[in-house]
């Protein structure tokens, strides 16, 4: 059966497919309405429309909006006109508009209640906003044009606000025929046809108005000439509206349907603003018989967000909202084109019983995020047939992204419509076609064509022009080239090979793999002559300028070397990034090669080796790449030449030489916006290249140490470390001598201090294979003559065949140490197990160079047994206590040596610190011999030698320490004693210069305390002291007696002074002078004594001059001390006495003078 036959509806018929809202002949009406189809969406949002529209009927409402959403191809502007027909219920085709909708709705009660709304007188100013727009779209645009389409409606210029008020003046005063009248005879035109150049008939309309209106000639060419612009508020306007309403009669409604305001106003505020004030005005003063019906692309809530400020206002009054989808677009289709008569559903059932398998494997697309799909079942084959149900979906989103993109595509109008007509001209171009024929993708681009943007068709048709020539060009590649064009915008889809075999099935018998081959060479042909750009495995449409850029591109050289660089950084830098390969506990560094190329360092001794399709040496056979594996100690993977990747790598970087050499910025924007979406191609193919890499890697040849391995791997690292771990056991033979690994440094420091020893009770260590092994290296070494370093060890055998981890071979080296088979040599010294730096002497790099191993030498057994003679004696113990073997000695000398050092130290830190004890000289004495003898420690046999070398040293310390020792137990308190004395007394030694006892005896006590040894002369020190305290306590005794004498005769000379009335500053005198004499006679120091003398002397002074002033209150008394007069002098003669009296006498007078008395005291 042919497919035109199967549709219910002649599919040739004339459907009107774009709905346009200018367009409003009665038959386009009629057909309109009759073929309108009230989908399951639709009849909720009529429901809700007709809810809120009948209770306006009834009550006042400021709530008149309806803002009808939808994206682009929902059906929106068709459904306004549809509200427009019917409420304004005008009469097309012989009946009332709302009797075409008697059998579409399902619900009586629905169809009752548009009865019911219809019934009011109803006028409806239906328009595209865009179309009504002035030149200027400043803030008041929305105002003007609603004020040019209220003037329209009622029979004014619109355009012109000046003709339109003049026309407005005329209509009140019930001239409007008389004045039109009198235009067309004077200038022989209608006013209708004429009003639009007004300008150029001054004469004329003058004449008019001067003949209709009865002005004066001056007042009506005053008019004409005014320069003045008519000002239109919109207070003014909403005014004029009501007013108009209102003449028509009390239930009459007008209605503003205006199509696409949210496209107008975009992002806009000013333009918000403007419709906001003016809904607001009309719901405010019109109580609900004026409405307002926009429909917009986007909900009202997104726009005012979009708008930034407060537009809350304008959602209140929009308060029927009706958000269209998508959903409906295919029912309508369905139903209007699709349609099948009842023979054709059953055939085409027995079709989908017979091939549904076939059809469900057809239509499965690749990395596709709309839900894009084939027949859910048979149903939907029976409906859709033969559309697929992606197309759908697919269609709206590509006259979407059309629209978006597109130069003239932006001018497509009425999205339901556009599919509508776009599907039936599909199903058109393949009615002559059996019921195996399905509708190819590409035939959508015949049905857009005419809106397309002449730079696309352009291409096309020369596309088209080279396959009539067959210019390398073939019809079927003029058909994917559309398919690429009607994809290109659509990111939901990848124009993969796999899509676009699907995207271009056109019958249900299609081989895939026949069509994809033959698709795939297509593509190459589009490539080739630069109709079409690929990136990755995705292909482009390409534009004129798109192809002069591609065609620069492709005539850009790049080296083979860049190319090989950019494989070596997919491999090394993102596929297989370790820079060690990880073998168990043991990292491997390994040379990085590409082709002939060694990237980076060369770090290891093996390598991973790739070889690409630019190597020299890709082609040669097996037995070159097993050889080289071998000699080489490398795995070397020839990657699969199946996979396309160094083309890849190629565009890549064409496209990136490209960019570098233009100085982008400066190009025009568009250039500039294809440049970048090539860049965006060219991370494509770098992507790409990274997956077919991968893909060769896996699939590639693989030979290591000499064999080819066969192994099946999901991925790039299974692959290289499977290989790898060959290679490291083909490579490092010996590596499982080390059977136990070590991690820290703490684990070497428990080795080297017997925590963990190499034999433990007669059991081998579990590394003894290599500790053989390295011992028996020295033993070759040593017979040589040559040394050894750590740093020789560490490069051996970690090298091939052994491969042993740094630590391990430390942690063996460390193992021999502690078992006292080798030694570890630092500038000469051997260095101790226990030393702290020995860590960094078996590890640092800085020192492993300069640390030398060597075999511990045992000393011999003459120069042990003198060595426990010299300990037997110095420790004054038996020889059987002194140890006998190497070990055991060793320690003992070590323990003994460093606890004595210790002591004496301790002495020199808490005795000799704070006191000049005698035999300091021979604590510090021992502290060296200990020093000397501990210096040797690391070294056995130097040890021993030197012990032996210090026994007479030793010895005599020996003798000289006990008299030290005996000093400290015995001595040493009468030594502090003495000393303490003789210290005290050189603070008061003028006290003794006539005390000859007391001298003799301090003299002599500071010679025993200066002697280095004054141990046998000690004993002399207490009598000594004895005699000094003696003589000391005598002037102690005589010297209080002078003190007392001082008080008593103060304390008379007070008495004396005081009358009866100063009893109470005698009391006050006694009272301190007691408590002096009480001090004197306890005093301890001559020098106290001394100090007492001034101070009562001081006292008494104080005392008598208070008296003084107190008994004569009146008189001006000044004091003088007797002391001060008389000094001391020796008087000779006559003279010599008259000159020391008129010495005192001259002093009283000075002191006299200026006051009443002088009192001397």
């Amino acid at each position: 059966m042919q497919l035109r036959d199967m549709y219910k509806s002649d599919i040739n018929r004339d459907i009107n497919g774009v709905i346009k809202v200018a367009q409003d002949d009665e038959h386009s009406i009629v057909q309109e309405l009759s073929e309108y189809v009230i989908t399951k969406e639709l009849r909720r949002h009529f429901n809700t429309f007709l809810n809120h529209y009948e209770r306006s009927l009834e009550q006042p409402t400021d709530k008149i909006g309806v803002w009808i959403s939808g994206f682009f191809g929902s059906g929106k502007s068709h459904f306004l006109k549809m509200l427009s027909y019917l409420l304004s219920n005008r009469t097309v085709g012989g009946k009332k508009a709302v009797a075409y909708f008697a059998d579409k709705f399902d619900d009586p009660m629905m169809y009752a209640q548009l009865e019911n709304c219809v019934k009011v007188p109803t006028e409806t100013i239906l328009f595209n906003i865009d179309s009504k727009s002035p030149l200027t779209k400043d803030k008041t645009a929305i105002l003007r044009i609603f004020a040019k389409v209220f003037y329209e409606h009622q029979g004014f210029y619109g355009n012109d606000l000046k003709i339109a008020k003049l026309e407005q003046f005329i209509a009140k005063s019930g001239k409007t025929e008389p004045f039109q009248k009198s235009f067309e005879r004077i200038n022989g035109g209608s006013w209708e046809s004429s009003r639009n150049s007004f300008s150029f008939f001054e004469d004329d309309i003058v004449a008019a108005m001067c003949e209709a209106l009865g002005m004066s000639e001056t007042a009506a060419r005053n008019w004409f000439n005014g320069e003045e612009e008519i000002e239109l508020s919109i207070e003014q306007l909403v005014s004029e509206i009501k007013e108009y309403v209102e003449s028509k009669g009390k239930d009459n409604r007008l209605l503003f349907m205006i199509d696409e305001v949210g496209q107008y106003i975009g992002s806009d505020s000013d333009l918000m603003l403007n419709l906001q004030t003016i809904v607001e005005e009309i719901g405010t003063k019109c109580g609900g018989r004026v409405w307002v019906m926009v429909t917009s692309q986007e909900a009202i809530d997104s726009i005012t967000k979009i708008s930034g400020d407060d537009f809350s206002k304008i959602q209140g009054r929009f308060n029927t909202r009706l958000s269209l989808s998508s959903s409906s677009v295919d029912e309508v289709i369905k139903k209007r084109i699709l349609a099948k008569t009842e023979i054709a559903e059953q055939l085409l059932k027995q079709q989908y019983e017979k091939n549904h398998q076939v059809l469900k494997n057809l239509f499965t697309f690749s990395h596709a995020i709309l839900d894009l799909k084939g027949y859910a079942g048979e149903g939907e084959f029976v409906e859709t047939y033969p559309f697929v149900p992606y197309q759908f979906r697919l269609m709206q989103n590509v006259l979407a992204e059309i629209r978006k993109h597109g130069n003239s595509g932006k001018h497509l109008s009425g999205g339901e419509r556009s599919m509508l007509s776009g599907f039936q001209e599909a199903a058109q171009a393949i009615q002559n076609k059996d019921e195996f024929a399905l509708v190819p993708f590409y035939l959508f681009y015949d049905t857009l064509h005419t809106f397309l943007d002449s730079s696309i068709r352009r291409v096309i048709d020369r596309c088209q022009d080279a396959a009539d020539h067959h210019d390398g060009i073939e019809q079927y590649d003029v058909n994917i080239l559309k398919l690429l064009y009607l994809v290109r915008y659509v990111d939901d889809i990848k124009a993969n090979v796999d899509n676009i075999s699907i995207l271009m099935a056109e019958d249900i018998r299609t081989d895939k793999i026949s069509t994809r081959l033959e698709i795939q060479q297509s593509l190459d042909r589009l490539v080739s002559q630069n109709y079409v750009s690929r990136a990755g495995d995705t292909y482009t449409f390409l534009t004129d300028d798109e192809q002069d850029i591609a065609r620069e591109i492709r005539n850009t050289p790049v080296d083979s070397a860049i190319i090989t660089k950019a494989i070596s950084d997919i491999i090394f830098g993102k596929l297989f990034v370790s820079k060690k390969f990880r073998y168990g506990k043991y990292d491997f560094p390994y040379d990085e090669r590409i082709d002939e190329t060694v990237i980076g360092q060369l770090t290891g001794s093996i390598a991973l080796h790739f070889i690409t399709v630019a190597s020299e040496i890709y082609t040669m056979d097996d037995s070159v790449f097993r050889m080289k594996s071998a000699t080489d100690n490398e795995v070397i993977i020839v990657l699969a030449e199946s996979q396309p990747y160094f083309k890849e790598l190629e565009d890549a970087m064409k496209i990136r030489r490209y960019v570098k050499s233009k100085n982008v910025t400066q190009l025009p924007e568009m250039i500039q916006n294809i440049i970048r979406a090539r860049q965006n191609q060219a991370s494509a193919h770098e992507k790409r290249a990274e997956e077919l890499i991968s893909a060769a890697i896996v699939a590639g040849r693989i030979y290591v140490a000499g064999d080819k391995l066969m192994m099946k791997v999901s991925s790039v690292k299974d692959c290289v470390e499977r290989a790898m771990s060959v290679l490291v056991e083909s490579v490092y033979t010996k590596l499982g001598y080390i059977r136990k690994n070590y991690d820290s440094d703490a684990d070497l420091l428990q080795i080297l201090n017997g925590s963990k020893q190499m034999v433990l009770a007669g059991t081998e260590s579990p590394n003894a294979e290599a500790s053989k092994e390295l011992l028996q290296y020295l033993e070759i070494q040593k017979e040589r003559q040559l040394p050894t370093s750590m740093g020789d060890l560490q490069k051996r055998y970690q090298a091939i065949p052994y491969g042993w981890r740094e630590i391990d071979i430390a942690a063996i080296v460390a193992e021999l140490i502690a078992a006292q088979k080798l030694v570890l040599k630092y500038g000469g010294t051997i260095i101790s197990p226990s030393d702290k730096k020995i860590i960094d002497y078996l590890r640092k790099k800085t020192e492993i160079d300069k640390a030398i191993i060597a075999f511990k030498v045992a000393p011999p057994t003459a120069l042990i047994k003198k060595c426990r003679e010299f300990l037997s004696e110095y420790h004054n113990c038996t020889l059987g206590a002194i140890p006998d073997d190497e070990a055991g000695l060793i320690r003992y000398i070590t323990e003994k040596f460093d606890t004595e050092r210790a002591v004496l130290q301790g002495r020199i830190a808490k005795e000799y610190a704070f006191s000049a004890y005698p035999g300091k000289n021979v604590v510090e004495n021992g502290i060296k011999l200990c020093e000397k003898l501990l210096a040797q420690k690391n070294d056995s046999i130097a040890l021993l030698k030197k012990a032996v070398e210090l026994q007479d040293d030793f010895l005599d310390f020996s003798e000289d320490i006990s008299d030290v020792d005996t000093f400290f137990r015995i001595q040493r308190e009468i030594f502090d004693r003495a000393k303490a004395q003789t210290e005290q007394l050189d603070t008061e030694k003028e006290y003794f210069q006539t005390e000859s006892d007391a001298i003799a005896a301090i003299s002599k006590i500071k010679e025993i305390l200066a002697m280095p040894k004054p141990y046998k002369r000690i004993s002399e020190l207490p009598e000594l002291v004895q005699t000094i305290q003696n003589v000391y306590e005598k002037l102690l005794i005589q010297k209080r007696e002078e003190v007392i004498g001082e008080i008593q005769a103060a304390m008379g000379e007070i008495h004396q002074t005081a009358d009866v009335k100063q009893g109470d500053i005698v009391q006050r005198a006694d009272a301190v002078f007691i408590e002096k004499r009480t001090a004197a006679e306890h005093a301890e120091k001559l020098t106290s004594l001394d100090a007492m003398k001034i101070q009562i002397g001081n006292i008494r002074q104080q005392y008598l001059q208070k008296l003084l002033v107190v008994a004569e209150p009146d008189i001006d008394t000044v004091t003088i001390n007797r002391s001060t007069i008389c000094h001391t002098m020796q008087l000779k003669s006559e003279a010599d006495i008259d000159r020391y009296v008129a010495e005192i006498k001259k002093i009283l007078l000075q002191k006299l003078n200026g006051h009443d008395v002088l009192h001397i005291i």
